[in-house]
């Protein structure tokens, strides 16, 4: 399976309303609940008013269209960074998932999933 790295730095924050997001830059994630408005963004196009924000993310995604009858695949990948002691942030598209670690654990992140087999791209 492949693994495609993000280049951006990410940022993981809330905002208090969607007029508050830029809507034309080429990568984001909304996410709206009842409690709360989330945004994962590149870290020079977040908001300046935001509640809370959390800087120092970096990105991978899994390559290609995941079917939905596919099961496990975000909880092996978590798993193994977990036994490495790596937290992570996912967010899931239709087509695929991205899983964000703290870019103080990028790259033996990458090396470690590498080392599992992951080809990483």
């Amino acid at each position: 399976m492949e693994l495609k790295t993000i280049d951006h730095k990410l940022t993981v924050c809330k905002v208090t309303e969607v007029s508050n997001i830029n809507m034309n830059t080429d990568f984001y994630f909304i996410g709206k609940t009842d409690e709360e408005l989330s945004l994962v963004c590149k870290t020079e196009d977040t908001p300046q008013n935001t509640i809370e924000r959390d800087d120092g993310w970096r990105g991978f995604r899994i390559q290609g269209i995941l079917d939905f009858s596919l099961v496990g695949i975000l909880s092996k990948l978590s798993g193994i960074l977990a036994e490495n002691q790596i937290g992570i942030f996912a967010v899931s598209t239709y087509n695929t998932d991205y899983i964000l670690v703290k870019e103080e654990n990028f790259e033996r992140a990458l090396e470690i999933l590498a080392f599992k087999g992951y080809k990483i791209v």
